[in-house]
């Protein structure tokens, strides 16, 4: 097993946050760090939680920090205190599904928690917004049935003057016209069926390869590949997480 994960660069950075976070416990700096680390073992093996590895101390203690992190909201804010300068040349909307493993059932209902069916079973879609270069700016979980569509007004909240590239899912007249009234310009194809094709930017759209390879680089975390946890909130938590690596590598 490999010592450590986290780089000293991710640590700083991390730990910097957590200092200065008040209402948590963080206990020394080597503790805090074993319980990251602990986190992203978690995250990159999707292994239950009763088998995390002894060296980084009892499994529910690490389970009951991070449940307890994750209704306090910390792993979204660390993400977003992670979000440093990005590049809004241009911001690129999307969603994937990802399959809910059948122990993510049993926990309130169903839909609230982001989970559904759909063509592939029993799933839960994550909307997502990134920018130029392909890192996270925003996670938002649904059940796997959902539309594309349906959270592409939020995504979109807080964007202004910059292109928005999507694929031809998004191409609706709703949400081009809020995509103009936000001083934006669309970089989206118009749908098979179509009466009025628009043009649009084909050289710029070229580069909404990288939301894709976004998705492919988060699944390497099999926590998040297939969905194991119960809650929305702690499939949330674990997304944040792996932004924050993602960002800090």
């Amino acid at each position: 097993m490999k010592k450590e994960y986290i780089s000293e660069y991710a640590w700083s950075k991390i730990f910097t946050f957590l200092k200065g976070y008040k209402g948590i416990y963080i206990g020394t700096e080597l503790r805090c760090k074993r319980f990251i680390e602990a986190v992203y073992w978690m995250s990159r093996t999707g292994a239950q939680w009763r088998e995390l590895h002894e060296k980084y101390g009892k499994w529910n203690t690490v389970f009951k920090r991070f449940n307890a992190w994750s209704k306090k909201n910390i792993w979204s804010e660390l993400l977003q205190f992670c979000i440093e300068d990005p590049d809004l040349e241009y911001v690129m909307i999307d969603a994937t599904i990802v399959r809910a493993h059948a122990c993510a059932a049993g926990y309130g209902k169903q839909s609230l928690e982001g989970l559904g069916r759909s063509r592939g079973g029993f799933t839960s879609k994550i909307h997502t917004k990134v920018d130029a270069l392909g890192n996270p700016l925003q996670f938002i979980i649904t059940p796997g049935q959902a539309s594309d569509t349906t959270q592409a007004k939020h995504l979109l909240n807080g964007v202004f003057n910059t292109q928005v590239l999507a694929d031809k899912a998004y191409g609706s007249n709703e949400i081009r016209m809020q995509i103009k009234n936000q001083n934006c310009e669309d970089v989206i194809p118009s749908r098979s069926n179509s009466l009025k094709p628009v043009n649009y930017d084909k050289h710029t759209y070229k580069a909404r390869h990288a939301i894709e390879c976004f998705f492919g680089k988060m699944k390497y975390f099999r926590r998040v590949f297939s969905r194991f946890d119960k809650s929305a909130r702690n499939f949330s938590a674990f997304l944040s997480f792996v932004g924050v690596i993602l960002w800090l590598r």
